[in-house]
């Protein structure tokens, strides 16, 4: 076996996963500093042999050149799926435990976890992580008690889903409590 074509590999798979975790572009310079003991040149050769394998063997994802430096994409023609996959996903409802934690933190934020789990009378941390992750709940701070936890508000995001331009125009609590008794 090649010794050559081990290490050529060996970068290729390196600088593969790089772009795979980067979420903005990677110069050639950022990569070659990552590398220590190769060349400009040789990054450079080294991304442009996995550009060309990823259009040989027709993979899903392609590495383009953009903003000063390079980034893994997913291919376009795969688009419509990617849109399906990501609508489905935010257009899934959410559990009454979301919409209570949510509710919770819309009206009292900033609060932290132990407020909110005393609240609800269980344990909320799946669900915190789960509005993380859908962008309606962001961390704001921490706050000034022993072990300083984390306290949690609603985002952008959740207003443009709710339809609010403030927090302002949340309903009463009186209103909500209407709608979850109706619910």
């Amino acid at each position: 076996m090649d010794p050559f074509q081990d290490v050529h590999n060996l970068y290729k798979a390196i600088i593969e996963a790089l772009l795979l975790v980067s979420t903005e572009p990677l110069t050639l310079q950022q990569v070659t500093d990552l590398l220590e003991g190769q060349s400009r040149a040789d990054v450079e050769k080294i991304i442009e042999d996995l550009r060309a394998s990823y259009d040989r063997e027709g993979r899903g994802f392609q590495v383009v050149a953009v903003a000063g430096g390079y980034q893994l994409v997913t291919r376009p023609e795969y688009a419509r799926w990617i849109r399906q996959l990501k609508e489905n996903k935010s257009q899934t409802a959410l559990s009454r435990p979301a919409l209570e934690t949510l509710a919770i933190i819309a009206y009292k934020q900033p609060v932290i976890r132990a407020d909110i789990d005393d609240i609800r009378g269980v344990n909320s941390g799946g669900v915190l992580k789960n509005l993380m992750e859908r962008g309606l709940v962001k961390i704001a701070g921490r706050k000034d008690l022993p072990g300083r936890p984390i306290m949690y508000a609603t985002t952008t995001l959740f207003l443009k889903q709710f339809g609010l331009v403030s927090l302002k125009d949340l309903p009463s609590l009186k209103e909500f409590e209407q709608v979850l008794e109706a619910d």
